[in-house]
């Protein structure tokens, strides 16, 4: 669309469609990005929980626009939340929620942003899968896509994607942050499970 040479000088038709394609040529400039960050042990500050218990771990890792991402380690399994210190990540829904099977994330978060505003992550979790052992009897672990809002607003779990159900998991995880994130109200509205189900999921649902 070439908005300067639908707006001839001097007629009505000019102002018209001057009028009417300014606000779309605006909305179509909005663009959406991915960019990534690492929440590795190398790239973050490493402390205990502090409860003096056992060897839990908070991992603060610095993110994107001012945001930290805080990993909290306990029992084999992990939390992941966002916000714009330790403190305040620590108050957000996501830093409750967990799965019930062992389970740890990789070490790359995927910031999805609208015209450079973050809105949205993107992790991927393995989930220990008990019923399938490899050849020493260690569980076999399932990946899984898991889409988070940011603020502002609460940070949350929005939608899951099964890797190995979806050959486009990755595409289907950005559509999902995209589409859904920003709407998306913590607390209220139900965590989605986007394309083709599979055992990932089914282990993300397992209490």
């Amino acid at each position: 669309m070439h908005v300067p040479r639908l707006c001839l000088p001097g007629t009505v038709l000019a102002a018209l469609s001057c009028a009417c394609f300014g606000p779309v040529a605006a909305a179509e400039a909005q663009t959406f990005s991915s960019s990534y960050s690492s929440v590795a042990p190398r790239d973050c500050r490493v402390a205990g929980a502090g409860n003096g218990v056992d060897d839990s771990t908070i991992r603060v890792c610095p993110g994107k626009a001012g945001l930290v991402v805080i990993i909290s380690e306990d029992d084999l399994r992990e939390t992941v939340s966002v916000g714009r210190n330790r403190a305040a990540a620590a108050r957000e829904p996501a830093a409750q929620s967990s799965f019930g099977p062992f389970n740890s994330t990789t070490h790359t978060v995927e910031w999805r942003a609208l015209d450079r505003k973050p809105f949205a992550i993107i992790q991927r979790w393995h989930i220990a899968d008990n019923a399938d052992e490899d050849k020493d009897g260690r569980p076999i672990a399932k990946p899984l896509l898991a889409v988070k809002r940011l603020p502002p607003g609460a940070v949350c779990h929005v939608a899951y994607v099964d890797v190995k159900a979806n050959p486009d998991a990755n595409e289907l995880a950005r559509k999902a942050a995209d589409e859904m994130a920003r709407g998306f109200k913590c607390g209220k509205d139900e965590v989605k499970v986007i394309g083709e189900s599979g055992r990932a999921v089914e282990l993300a649902k397992k209490p």
